[in-house]
């Protein structure tokens, strides 16, 4: 009677696979893999954008050096011309 109730206590393992296991198990495998298919689509799209947007910051820098250097030569236009103007008689009399 021991040796009956000692095996009703001890867990049973069946070693057979029921078929509805298996279809979740290869449906779970499927979903993994299709996962990863759409994360590596996902990931390369993703790797086009920031490429486009490193591309477009690129250009963008180089407009901004061509107006900082435009800036600069305009700034000594002005500059040469404020010297010129002392010398000038514009404006002493309200005429030019």
């Amino acid at each position: 009677m021991a040796e009956a109730e000692n095996k009703n206590k001890q867990w049973n393992f069946n070693k057979q696979i029921d078929l509805s296991v298996l279809v979740q198990i290869i449906f779970l495998a499927v979903l993994i893999v299709g996962s990863w298919v759409n994360l590596q689509k996902q990931l390369s799209l993703l790797q086009h954008d920031i490429t486009m947007l490193i591309e477009t910051q690129r250009q963008f820098q180089e407009r901004i050096e061509e107006l900082n250097r435009a800036s600069i030569c305009y700034e000594y236009r002005l500059r040469a011309i404020e010297k010129r103007l002392p010398d000038a008689d514009i404006g002493k009399d309200g005429t030019m």
